[in-house]
């Protein structure tokens, strides 16, 4: 089956957060309310200043692609 690179997540539990799930490798879920990660990945602890400098990129691609879906819900 193929995804989406992202995906929206929702949860009554949080009612306040945006999820948005990274679908591609590395896979991980956003929370673009506190922008925090949680990696679905298992990573070394050398692979530590890629995964930051992957997650400042992830962090700026999930934003424009949840704009990008109000947007299509707006029209």
């Amino acid at each position: 089956m193929d995804f989406p690179k992202f995906l929206l997540g929702d949860n009554t539990d949080y009612p306040n957060a945006i999820f948005v799930i990274h679908a591609e490798f590395p896979r991980c879920i956003i929370n673009l309310e506190n922008d925090e990660i949680e990696w679905l990945e298992e990573f070394d602890k050398d692979d530590e200043k890629e995964l930051l400098e992957e997650a400042e990129h992830l962090f700026e691609a999930a934003n424009d692609f949840y704009d990008r879906e109000i947007e299509r819900y707006d029209e």
